[in-house]
């Protein structure tokens, strides 16, 4: 009898250990979101010449696919090559685009009037609800 209670004890264990297992493996992953920069430049009628103008917008359009849902967005802006100048804007709960999973992300960013001319670069991230993050970026001149 004791020795029937053990092996259906083992068993049991050895079922709960298999099934947990397997639950894990089996449960999908959601991808972290995929970014694609379709415009960046000066205006719409230059929508990728990857150029700005000093005290005018640049224009910034992106295919956003974010399968964990977008919890936010952040355009980022330095200098390069010894220019030590930032731009920052953050799309978060508040905007938009929060808690949406395919969207096409479109904004003018204002490039103030005391940025130096030259060479940056640009970068679009986006994090997910799951906390995963995808960067996509390019080379831009302000003028």
């Amino acid at each position: 009898m004791i020795k029937q209670v053990k092996l259906s004890t083992l068993f049991l264990v050895s079922l709960c250990i298999s099934l947990s297992s397997c639950s894990e493996k089996d449960e999908p992953r959601i991808p972290a979101p995929v970014v694609n920069i379709t415009e960046l430049g000066s205006s719409h009628d230059n929508p990728s010449n990857h150029t700005a103008t000093i005290g005018a917008d640049l224009h910034i359009a992106a295919e956003i696919l974010a399968e964990g849902v977008i919890k936010e967005i952040r355009v980022e802006i330095h200098g390069e090559g010894g220019i030590n100048y930032e731009i920052e804007k953050v799309f978060a709960d508040d905007s938009k685009y929060a808690g949406i999973k395919n969207v096409g992300f479109h904004e003018h960013i204002d490039i103030p009037t005391d940025a130096p001319a030259g060479e940056y670069h640009f970068h679009l991230t986006v994090v997910d609800q799951l906390g995963q993050t995808t960067m996509a970026d390019a080379d831009l001149i302000l003028e």
